[in-house]
């Protein structure tokens, strides 16, 4: 009898202390603009500016999204080139892409420039270099099957096309510039001591450009690549204290399995957003819980890629702080039949 009663007061007392742990404060991140209040409209993010509706991180994309939701988030990947430039583009390689071939750290962005690189392509690659599987070139189709021109996007007024049939190479200080009051998502693509020193080049120059166009308050930073994101927290930690930025995949099942367990205060990493799919080898990372889990530390959550009507329902409904997809006009709609047209 007096065994029972130890084990049911040791029970006890690990139901109280998980329960405790369950509801004491959490570490947050301070000023975080890109939580929402719940209940509220999740920001519209545009993958690759919406790759499903305009050529993949291009600035008729960019410019596509932002007639659709002028609000939106702009998600784009960045390389370095030859010539020191960071540019728009999703590969390592210009093969699958555009009409030319090649590693980005290999050409100039002078070349790319003068040459007049099309980046309106969608060509089959392989290998680990992403080459060409053969020597055709296969132009852009959107979500319907349609081919697209620069002369299709809805633009601002004053803006006219770069050019009647391609799309021209875009730099990130262009996308920057042109849209200064949006969120711009950048993810290094690049790896090792190239990745470095694009991220370092990327760095810079948020810090050079923040003080006319609020760089630091409205652009995170994320990379898949661990050397990266280690650099990233190094800057923040640094030179760089007001660096926004996401973990890599080590740092989101982190904060998941802590939360499972009932020890989540014990996860610091210093990040704003988390940018997460909807599963993560096999474990779901869509569930209330764990959104509620990532606000309790100020962290906002955005799910990629999300291209079905009702992920997107099911992830606005959930508490999710932006939705990225492929598909701007989509999203788009969803939003608006579920909050009201803006």
């Amino acid at each position: 009898m007096k065994a029972l009663k130890r084990i049911g007061a040791f029970v006890l007392a690990i139901a109280v202390l998980v329960a405790f742990l369950f509801v004491i404060p959490r570490g947050k991140t301070e000023n975080n603009r890109f939580l929402i209040v719940k209940g509220q409209r999740p920001l519209l993010i545009a993958h690759g500016g919406g790759n499903k509706e305009f050529p993949d991180n291009t600035l008729e994309a960019f410019y596509n999204a932002y007639g659709i939701d002028s609000g939106c988030m702009l998600e784009t990947d960045v390389s370095i080139t030859k010539d020191g430039v960071v540019i728009l583009c999703h590969d390592r390689t210009l093969d699958r892409t555009t009409d030319v071939s090649g590693a980005i750290i290999d050409w100039n962005f002078s070349d790319l420039l003068s040459q007049e690189v099309d980046f309106g392509f969608m060509n089959k690659t392989s290998g680990d270099n992403g080459t060409k599987t053969d020597g055709n070139l296969v132009r852009y189709t959107n979500f319907e099957g349609n081919t697209v021109s620069p002369l299709d996007v809805t633009y601002p007024e004053g803006v006219s096309p770069r050019h009647d049939s391609k799309f021209l190479v875009t730099t990130l200080e262009e996308l920057i510039k042109i849209f200064p009051n949006n969120t711009v998502n950048v993810e290094i693509k690049q790896q090792g001591e190239t990745g470095l020193k694009a991220l370092e080049a990327v760095v810079k120059m948020l810090d050079e450009l923040d003080g006319e166009y609020n760089t630091f308050d409205r652009v995170v930073l994320a990379s898949f690549h661990k050397e990266i994101y280690d650099k990233i927290k190094d800057y923040a930690s640094t030179d760089y204290k007001k660096l926004q930025f996401s973990p890599n995949s080590d740092g989101i099942l982190l904060l998941y399995a802590t939360h499972w367990i009932g020890l989540d205060f014990l996860y610091n990493e210093p990040v704003t957003v988390l940018q997460i799919p909807m599963k993560e080898k096999g474990l779901p990372l869509d569930m209330g819980l764990f959104i509620s889990a990532a606000h309790r530390h100020g962290i906002a959550v955005h799910y990629w890629t999300i291209n079905d009507p009702d992920d997107m329902r099911k992830l606005a409904e959930r508490g999710a702080d932006g939705i990225m997809s492929d598909i701007p006009s989509l999203l788009k709609g969803v939003l608006d039949d579920m909050y009201g047209a803006q």
